[in-house]
């Protein structure tokens, strides 16, 4: 291996290093430069086309393109070459003619206004104009033909209708189709009476739907009186008996009572009866005579007490069922014990029975008077009376209490706050 001096491999690297520098340099001149500015007005110099364009020469505002610098790339067109060139893409000039190569080479001219299909296909209209939709509206409304109002001035206080009066609806022939023969008069008057049939009875159907909706909200009860009205007027009265009398006489079905329902009883606020019943019989073939009117629930619960506690005693005493009760009183509008200044008496509601004499199956009549003091049968019915009646009534009085009850038994069904019962 040759030896070389330091001297000789310095050399050699500056000599490269020169050669290297005048080649970057040549091709920084004539190579790497672009023969004009790149982002100039007129076109793009240093990019030339890929294909061959089939673009003729268009003249465009911007002047002939002859006079362009001489490393222009000329654009060819078919078999021909022109001296012209390719225009920018976005400048005016490229959308102004655009020629389109055939199958016979011949260019395709479109025109400005576009292409006329209809004509083309010899499908054009008659009048050789088409009418839009929004033209057709507005003639419509400028001749006042719309069918439809049309309002200005929306959004300010003088809002106004436009295009003249409103044209009211032109209603169907009542006739019928006009694809169907015309009716005759017979028959047209019968459809008319069949329709109007129809429309009455949807109307009823519509009204009883509504009757029993407001029956179902309606309270049945009565209405509370005005309270500036004085203390003799009536208070307001639906008719309807409520669901709670409807039940109850139910039950005094069940229990065998005979009883009639009689008009309400109204003498102002403090008497009357709102649904009354007159009582006649009992259940065991029992007789209640006189008839008396008394509210419902009273004459519930007197059926029960006569059922399970007098007619079990009277034969267990006197080995016969009972035939016939003798009230003294029902319904009656007095204050308690007729006494002035008294407050009313649970009679006046009808909601009290006053009872005299029982009178059994064998015929012999027991009087609720104090009996004698050998009549221990007597005395031993009565005490049940008075002892058993205590379970169904709030109120029990007979002979004994006072004067006004020696010779009658008094029960009420008379409601306290505190839930106490007076057996006397």
């Amino acid at each position: 291996m040759a030896y070389v001096s330091p001297f000789h491999r310095s050399a050699r690297a500056l000599t490269l290093s020169l050669s290297i520098s005048l080649l970057l340099a040549a091709c920084s001149t004539d190579v790497l430069s672009p023969p004009a500015r790149i982002d100039t007005s007129m076109r793009v110099s240093s990019v030339q086309p890929v294909r061959q364009a089939a673009y003729p020469a268009v003249e465009t505002p911007m002047g002939d393109f002859t006079d362009a610098p001489e490393n222009a790339m000329p654009v060819e067109t078919g078999d021909m070459a022109s001296g012209q060139r390719l225009p920018m893409i976005d400048s005016a000039a490229a959308g102004v003619q655009v020629a389109v190569a055939n199958a016979g080479s011949q260019p395709l001219v479109v025109p400005p206004q576009g292409v006329n299909m209809d004509a083309m296909l010899g499908v054009a209209p008659a009048s050789g104009s088409v009418v839009g939709l929004a033209e057709e509206q507005s003639r419509e409304i400028a001749e006042g033909n719309a069918s439809q109002p049309v309002v200005g001035g929306i959004g300010s206080d003088d809002v106004r209708q436009l295009g003249g009066q409103q044209q009211a609806m032109v209603a169907p022939d009542a006739g019928g189709d006009a694809d169907l023969p015309m009716l005759t008069p017979e028959r047209q008057a019968a459809e008319e009476a069949r329709r109007a049939a129809f429309l009455e009875q949807e109307q009823r159907a519509t009204l009883r739907k509504r009757e029993v909706r407001e029956e179902r909200q309606v309270a049945f009860l009565p209405r509370a009186g005005n309270p500036l009205s004085g203390p003799d007027s009536e208070p307001d009265f639906t008719g309807r008996m409520p669901a709670a009398e409807i039940a109850c006489r139910q039950r005094l079905k069940k229990l065998r009572v005979e009883f009639t329902d009689v008009a309400r009883i109204s003498k102002g606020k403090s008497c009357g009866i709102d649904y009354p019943i007159e009582l006649t019989g009992l259940s065991g073939g029992i007789d209640v005579k006189p008839a008396v009117k008394l509210n419902c629930q009273v004459t519930e619960a007197f059926a029960k007490w006569v059922k399970s506690e007098l007619a079990p005693s009277a034969r267990y005493r006197y080995l016969s069922g009972i035939k016939t009760i003798k009230p003294l009183g029902g319904y009656s509008c007095r204050t308690m014990n007729s006494g002035r200044g008294n407050p009313m008496s649970e009679h006046a509601r009808g909601n009290a029975i006053d009872v005299g004499k029982f009178v059994l199956n064998s015929g012999k009549e027991i009087d609720v008077r104090k009996p004698g003091f050998f009549a221990f049968r007597e005395k031993g019915l009565l005490k049940a009376v008075r002892t058993d009646s205590c379970k169904y009534f709030s109120t029990v009085l007979g002979p004994g209490s006072d004067r006004h009850h020696k010779d009658h038994f008094h029960f009420d069904l008379r409601s306290r706050k505190s839930g106490y019962r007076h057996c006397d």
